[in-house]
């Protein structure tokens, strides 16, 4: 990986931790980041880095548990990639959180 501020460092690590048929908030990987109020923050990282670092972006969505993009904006893109992974994902872009949340078993420290 590239050098990277802790941070932004942490937030790809763990980004690329998430598995298939996994979902994670922004909030959740800020907070297993180091920085629970950091969720914009991981916004950024995904913007500027996704195509770089190859991260599963898609796996990434807002704390009401629904896709954050708007459509025709990376929308539809992000609810295809989810679904062919298994996530369940309504027309409105919700996910069942009980059942994909992904809850981490690491402690970050790089």
């Amino acid at each position: 990986m590239r050098e990277y501020a802790p941070f932004t460092a942490r937030a790809v690590h763990i980004i690329r931790s998430i598995p298939r048929g996994k979902v994670a908030t922004y909030g959740l990987v800020a907070a297993v980041a180091g920085s629970p109020l950091a969720a914009r923050q991981v916004v950024r990282v995904l913007h500027a880095l996704s195509r770089k670092e190859r991260l599963p972006w898609h796996r990434v969505i807002n704390s009401r548990g629904s896709i954050s993009l708007p459509r025709g904006a990376g929308f539809e893109r992000q609810r295809t990639l989810l679904r062919s992974e298994g996530v369940a994902v309504t027309a409105t872009g919700s996910v069942d959180m009980r059942r994909h949340l992904w809850v981490p078993r690491i402690k970050v420290s790089l």
